[in-house]
C-alpha cells in the first residue's frame, strides 16, 4: 500500500511552494514521518530536508515536505504535470 495518497495543491499550498519549496502531500493515516521522508525520496528521487504531519478538517493526514535542493518542490509538480 502507498503511504502517499495525493500532492495537496490549494492557494495557500502554492504560496508554500513558491515562498519555501515545500510541497504537501494527502498521505495514509497510518504514515510515519520516516515513512513519508521514504517514499518520497524513492519517488522523486530528491533529497528531503524535514516532514511535518497534519490533521486536516476533513480528517485526513497531510505531510509538509521540504527538500534539500531549492528546485526540488517545484521540479517534482511539473513532473507530476501539476505546474
Amino acid at each position: 500500500m502507498s503511504t502517499l495518497k495525493h500532492p495537496f495543491v490549494t492557494e495557500k499550498a502554492m504560496v508554500l511552494l513558491e515562498n519555501e519549496s515545500k510541497l504537501q502531500f494527502i498521505v495514509d493515516q497510518k504514515a510515519t514521518k520516516h515513512d513519508i521522508k521514504r517514499e518520497i525520496e524513492k519517488a522523486f528521487d530528491q533529497k528531503v530536508k524535514s516532514v511535518r504531519t497534519i490533521m486536516t478538517m476533513h480528517g485526513e493526514k497531510k505531510a509538509v515536505v521540504s527538500f534539500e535542493n531549492d528546485k526540488a518542490a517545484e521540479e517534482i509538480l511539473s513532473r507530476l504535470g501539476i505546474m
